[in-house]
């Protein structure tokens, strides 16, 4: 069975809005569009490309597939060849709750029940990854339809914009798949799997030391 990542760039607040332009999303006035640029560096580039080995369809929600469309099938012979070679392959589903015209080659448009949805994604492909995508991922964390989630966590606080976990996550586990890392920028990159049950409370005062 497959599995689904989501990747995400965020700020240490949490805002993962438009990390890659201005005018990427400029909801609610957003005025931080492009807050990655001055932070990207070698060592995330390499761990996009790592994190991405194996990759064999991409869901994405309606807002960044129409970002993409306008971007990717265009960079085959840019900077960004060999990441818009893969994009450009493999399929790409596409969450919307309207009826948008899909233009980039292989897409496809999801019914509304993402459950069932994202099952049969699971027996279609090994590495779905979604990426950006804010509003889908929410419903993705809400429903644990995901199995590992990875964050790039930026050294800076914007107080502003749309955030990770704002109303999508619910008491869920997650286990650390590898040791955190950091780059030369202060970017942390952390990598998570879904873990079973909800997290367990206790008092520390009861605690025993250990021998």
């Amino acid at each position: 069975m497959g599995l689904i990542h989501i990747d995400l760039f965020t700020t240490l607040d949490g805002v993962a809005q438009a990390p890659g332009g201005p005018e990427e999303d400029r909801d609610g006035g957003f005025p931080f569009g492009g807050w990655q640029a001055p932070l990207i560096d070698e060592t995330v580039g390499e761990q996009v490309m790592a994190g991405m080995e194996g990759l064999d369809a991409l869901l994405l929600g309606r807002r960044t597939y129409d970002i993409w469309t306008a971007y990717w099938p265009h960079q085959e012979t840019g900077v960004d060849d060999v990441i818009a070679r893969l994009f450009n392959r493999v399929p790409k589903y596409v969450a919307s709750r309207g009826a948008p015209t899909l233009g980039w080659a292989d897409s496809t448009l999801v019914g509304t029940d993402l459950r069932r949805e994202v099952d049969e994604l699971r027996d279609r492909h090994q590495h779905v990854h979604v990426i950006g995508s804010l509003d889908l991922v929410q419903t993705l964390l809400a429903e644990q339809l995901f199995d590992t989630l990875t964050l790039w966590v930026y050294p800076i606080l914007l107080g502003t914009g749309k955030q990770v976990f704002a109303g999508g996550a619910v008491p869920t586990n997650l286990t650390l798949i590898e040791p955190a890392s950091t780059s030369p920028t202060g970017a942390v990159t952390l990598r998570y799997a879904l873990a079973p049950g909800t997290p367990a409370t206790g008092d520390m005062t009861t605690r025993k030391p250990q021998p």
